[in-house]
Formats: C-alpha cells, sequence, structure tokens
C-alpha cells in the first residue's frame, strides 16, 4: 500500500530554515511526480511546490527563491528546503503523490515560524 510519511517540522524563528522529508513506500516512487501543499489555519490547502519524475520543478509565487524542492529516488524520498521563513509559511505541510489516479497523502507536518 502507498504511504507518505513527513517529517522533519517544528519552530523556527523569521529568516530561518528547515528542512522536511518525506519518505515514500508502496510504489515506484522514481516513475511519479511528488508535491508540497500546506494548509493555514482557517485556509485551503495550497500547493506549495512540485517535482516531476523527470525532476523538473515548480513553486508558487509565494516560495520562489527560498523553497527549493529535491528527490533521491535511491532513498524514495522528497525533500523541501525552507529558507527565509515568515509568519506566512506557518501550516501543516503535507507530501503528496497520485499513483494510478488516486491522491495519496501524508499526515502532515507542522511548521510554525515565530520569534
Amino acid at each position: 500500500q502507498v504511504q507518505l510519511v513527513e517529517s522533519g517540522g517544528g519552530l523556527v524563528q523569521p529568516g530561518g530554515s528547515l528542512r522536511l522529508s518525506c519518505a515514500a513506500s508502496g510504489f515506484t516512487f522514481s516513475s511519479y511526480a511528488m508535491k508540497w501543499y500546506r494548509q493555514a489555519p482557517g485556509k485551503e490547502r495550497e500547493l506549495v511546490a512540485a517535482i516531476a519524475s523527470a525532476g523538473i520543478t515548480n513553486y508558487a509565487d509565494s516560495v520562489k527563491g527560498r523553497f527549493t524542492i529535491s528527490r533521491d529516488n535511491a532513498k524514495n524520498t522528497v525533500y523541501l528546503q525552507m529558507n527565509s521563513l515568515n509568519a506566512e509559511d506557518t501550516a501543516v505541510y503535507y507530501c503528496n503523490s497520485r499513483v494510478f489516479m488516486k491522491d495519496y497523502w501524508g499526515q502532515g507536518t507542522q511548521v510554525t515560524v515565530s520569534s
């Protein structure tokens, strides 16, 4: 069965950095695009970054130049490096992949940016 497990969230000061990880299992990881979403309190879930199986990336305008998505196919893991964090980045971050036309989600990891 497909499983996605996020880690790496936490409390960070404005201007700080965090790296999120998402360990995947149950499918051929290298063949599928991977995405990071986030959901802040009272807001809809939004796409933050995506990486195709071939490694092409795209980002939400709000995180361009600050966040970097990457993948390690040998480790079945996708990462989100987040730099220059600000309060607006506070949210639960979710890993996602669409496998055989079905969306799978991790349990989420909380990122809180606060002094």
